[in-house]
Order: C-alpha cells, then structure tokens, then sequence
C-alpha cells in the first residue's frame, strides 16, 4: 500500500467578544435586525481584542487540536499558517507561533498569504509536504482578524466578517486509495481592487492620507487604511467561477455531483450560497452551512464548516466531500476530501 495524506483532526477557537445583529442595528439607521439576517443568514460574529492578534486566536486553535487529537508539539513537522493578518511585516508568523507552541526547531514553518481559498490552497501543500515524504504531522493553522481592517462605519463589510482560528492536522497513513485529491485552483489578479485593503504595503505605504475617510453612494465610510470590498464585482465573480471550479474538480476526480454526499464552499453569507447552489444544481441538503453564528471568517470558513457538520452527525466514514474557497485575489481552489 501507499503512503497518503488525511485530515486526522480539526478543532477551531472564536473570540470572545460578540457583534450581535441587535448591536448593528443599533447603529446603523433602517438596517433592522430581521433585514440584516434575511440579507446574510448571520446573527452574531466574533471580534478579537484590541490587543488580541490573528496568531494568538491560532496558537489557542493549535492548543485545542493537540488536546483533543492526543497529540504533541513534538510531533509537528511541518507548520502552514494561512493568514491576511500576519503579526508583522516580517519576520514570518509561522516561525513566532513554532516558538509559542513549543514545537521543535525542526519544523519547517511557513506563512500563506492567501484568503478565502486559502484553506484549500493549505491542504493542498501539506498534501505534497506528506506524500513526498518530506514531512508526517502537518499542522495547518488559519487564522483571520479582518475586523481590524474594517471600517466601524462601513456596514458593507461590517454587517459580514468575523474573526476566528482554525487548526488542522494532516498525518500520513497508509492506504491503497488518496482521502485528499483532485486539487484544482485558479486565480485571475484583474479582481484585486475588487477585495483590498489599498495602503500598507509597499505600493502605497501608511501615511496621514491613508487614514482620510470618504463617503461612497451608500453611506458607508471608509479610508486606504481599510478594507474595501465591491460586492456586485465579488458576487458576479463567484458565481462565473465557483460553478466551473466544481465542475473541474468532479471531472479530475471522475466522479458526479450525485457522488459527493457533501458540497463544503467557504461560507461567504446566505446570499451567496443561495445564488451558487441553485446555479451548480446542489440540494440544500447536500450544502454545508456554518455562518450563522460566526460570520464569514475568510480562511477558516470550511475547517469550521467541517467542524461543524462533524459535531451535527452528518459525515460517515467513506463520504465524500467537494470543498470550494474563492473570493479575494481573485483566488479560488477546490478538492475532494474523503472522510476517514
């Protein structure tokens, strides 16, 4: 038999502090409580700390994993950390966290700036780090603290995100069959103004301008220093690409939509779900959906989901499960997990 990659455990944390749709409504005037679920199927998201940053709610994930998975930072390998909320410019955030976690100094550890996919995107390199050999226990940790970047006067964006950390242990058993293949992504860079935060980095670097806020057409403020999201872009983008995404993965795997007992996209909102499920043809009982209570948090929407939907009862052993994370790059990824 063959060596190959499988999802051996997923555990995910949320802040503590809540936003609640009874507190936006609070603060924004005709944006009603029942209005803002019916729009996005999200009651509550979690905010971190002021002080609390995307790699501590990681390293509290990791801690979680190693405690219910029964096992130890010594036995890590491998750490992939996909974030948009890195602690500094440089050095790399994985190699803070390796500190942090305890786990030994021969762990390779890497930062994977990536978004919505980004999970995706991560399972698929600690696929390859496992089935070459050059690595046992990956430790794939997502972590997301978009609300820093957001505006406190911009509802566009504030009414949807929410902070969180996800760990995910990749190991290597031996099977005569993969658990995780027909990995397919895709990205098209035209859309980045579509999804940004413009300053901070090196092409247009913090200064007094980037914190001057504007007004647009919907009354939503925001400066450079913030996020910025086009939403009608974002949504015709996803629904041109997701359905094809889907397609490409089933064809690589040679299977069809009826043979996929789960389909687990990145939990955008209600609306967007709604929109990509009736356009690929999905059953709603078929669709994973764990948005409610946490709100789109970027990289960790599908381990959540997953976590999610395992606690519900809904995966047995041999299901097959089609992920699919798209949105800011634009990036999108998608594969086939089978449920060990």
């Amino acid at each position: 038999m063959a060596k190959y990659a499988f999802i051996a455990a997923i555990e995910y944390v949320l802040p503590e502090q809540q936003l609640t749709n009874q507190d936006l409504a609070a603060e924004f005037a005709g944006w009603g409580v029942d209005k803002i679920f019916q729009k996005t199927g999200i009651a509550t998201r979690h905010i971190a700390a002021k002080d609390e940053c995307a790699s501590d709610l990681a390293v509290a994930a990791a801690q979680r994993l190693f405690e219910q998975a029964a096992i130890a930072p010594s036995q890590i390998d491998y750490i992939i950390y996909c974030t948009q909320s890195p602690d500094y410019v440089l050095p790399a955030t994985s190699c803070v966290i390796q500190n942090r976690l305890g786990i030994p100094v021969h762990c390779g550890a890497i930062d994977v700036n990536q978004g919505c996919s980004g999970f995706v995107y991560s399972l698929g390199l600690a696929k390859a780090l496992v089935e070459s050999g050059q690595a046992t226990n990956v430790l794939v940790l997502t972590a997301e603290t978009y609300s820093k970047y957001i505006n406190p006067r911009d509802k566009s964006v504030r009414t949807l995100f929410g902070d969180a950390a996800t760990a995910t242990l990749v190991s290597v058993c031996e099977s005569d069959k993969p658990f995780l293949h027909s990995f397919y992504y895709g990205s098209d860079g035209s859309g980045a103004p579509n999804l940004i935060v413009p300053a901070g980095g090196s092409r247009l670097p913090l200064g007094l301008k980037s914190y001057v806020e504007s007004e647009d057409d919907s009354g939503n403020f925001r400066s450079d220093a913030d996020l910025y999201m086009n939403g009608a872009e974002v949504f015709a983008f996803t629904l041109k690409s997701v359905p094809s995404l889907v397609s490409e993965v089933l064809s690589r795997s040679g299977l069809q939509l009826e043979d996929v007992d789960y389909f687990v996209p990145h939990q955008a909102n209600k609306f967007m779900l709604d929109a990509i499920t009736k356009r690929i043809g999905i059953p709603d009982s078929k669709t994973v959906r764990a948005y409610e209570s946490c709100g789109n948090t970027v990289s960790c929407t599908i381990p959540i989901a997953l976590v999610t939907a395992r606690q519900e009862g809904h995966f047995a052993a041999g299901n097959k499960l089609l992920l699919a994370g798209f949105g800011v790059g634009y990036s999108w990824a998608g594969c086939i997990v089978e449920w060990r």
